[in-house]
C-alpha cells in the first residue's frame, strides 16, 4: 500500500512534536524507532487518515 505524502509529512510532523516533548528523556533514534514501530501496526488499515493520530 502506498503511503499519502500528507501522512508522511503528519508523521514527520508528530516525530518532531514528540521529539520537543520527550527529547529530555528519550534520544531522538529511540522516538523515531517508537513511531516506526507504531506506524507498521497500522500498514494493513485500508483508512489510512488517523495514522498520525494512532502513531502519536
Amino acid at each position: 500500500m502506498s503511503i499519502d505524502l500528507d501522512e508522511e509529512a503528519a508523521l514527520r510532523h508528530v516525530t518532531e512534536q514528540l521529539k520537543t516533548s520527550y527529547g529530555d528523556r528519550h534520544t531522538p533514534e529511540k522516538i523515531e524507532d517508537a513511531v516506526a514501530t507504531a506506524r507498521q501496526s497500522f500498514t494493513s488499515l485500508p483508512i489510512r487518515t488517523y495514522v498520525p493520530v494512532l502513531d502519536e
